[in-house]
């Protein structure tokens, strides 16, 4: 990924990007933990798809923002298409993009329509912020091929701080479709739960191939722990994030923050 520096004239929603590329893939890092919990997550779901599918299959980024996890892919030989709300992020993913070719496809994601499906769609840190998750994961679903996949990342419902509402116990989710579409941690709306992924899954016609937890609030800051990350060996903080996502079940739904599910739509 080529490395840019950020300019004076950039159009707004760049500069808003850039400081987050700075902490995700230049290095330049203020937030540790941040750091720390994004590179879990963008290793799993790259995990998540390249175990299934290989180089050269089609992927759909939806609300891709600054376009890490496109580049990423686009490097190592998938042919991707990036698609977010902000029309106006094309140029600036096209900025840093220096190996492989990303097609783009601006717009609303319940809008979307493509002339053939593709082999996998990536929704990662998004269906949080839609006031109907089971609408938005049937529309993924109408993306891909039979024998395709979906790989979504978002954060575990399940967490023991979550004051976030269930969504399977949201009489009118309508509610809160003015609210939705909103960036950051400020335009949560649900956090799913484990529990809830299966029924979800079964009603936007996929099974589920994988369901994993991961990025524990120790290492990722969440309890005051910053100050101690800075002096701990990156070698030792991985070990750490190794050995929680090994609990039993039970317990990394309770204190594990992230939660990556790769879902299979039946041929």
């Amino acid at each position: 990924m080529k490395r840019v520096y950020l300019e004076s004239d950039w159009p707004p929603s760049w500069q808003y990007s850039y400081p987050y590329d700075l902490e995700e893939i230049y290095g330049e890092v203020s937030n540790i933990g941040y750091a720390y919990a994004y590179e879990n997550r963008r290793d799993q779901t790259i995990r998540l798809l390249t175990d299934v599918l290989p180089a050269g299959s089609s992927v759909l980024d939806i609300a891709a923002a600054q376009g890490n996890f496109s580049i990423a892919l686009a490097e190592k030989g998938y042919e991707v298409t990036w698609n977010d709300l902000r029309a106006d992020l094309v140029d600036y993913v096209r900025l840093k993009n220096d190996v492989g070719e990303i097609a783009f496809a601006p717009g609303n994601a319940f809008e979307l329509d493509f002339p053939e499906p593709f082999d996998a769609v990536l929704i990662t840190e998004i269906i949080e912020h839609v006031a109907h998750p089971d609408e938005f994961l049937a529309k993924t679903a109408e993306l891909i091929r039979p024998g395709g996949y979906i790989v979504m990342t978002t954060p575990n419902g399940a967490y023991f701080r979550n004051t976030l509402p269930k969504f399977s116990e949201c009489p009118d989710p309508s509610v809160y479709e003015s609210d939705q579409f909103k960036p950051n941690a400020d335009g949560h709306i649900f956090l799913l739960y484990p529990d809830e992924i299966a029924d979800l899954s079964a009603r936007a016609g996929l099974e589920v191939d994988e369901l994993a937890l991961f990025t524990n609030p120790l290492t990722s800051g969440f309890v005051m722990t910053g100050p101690l990350l800075k002096i701990l060996p990156r070698k030792l903080v991985s070990t750490i994030e190794k050995l929680t996502q090994r609990f039993p079940d039970a317990i990394g739904k309770k204190v594990l923050l992230q939660m990556g599910a790769r879902f299979r739509k039946p041929e």
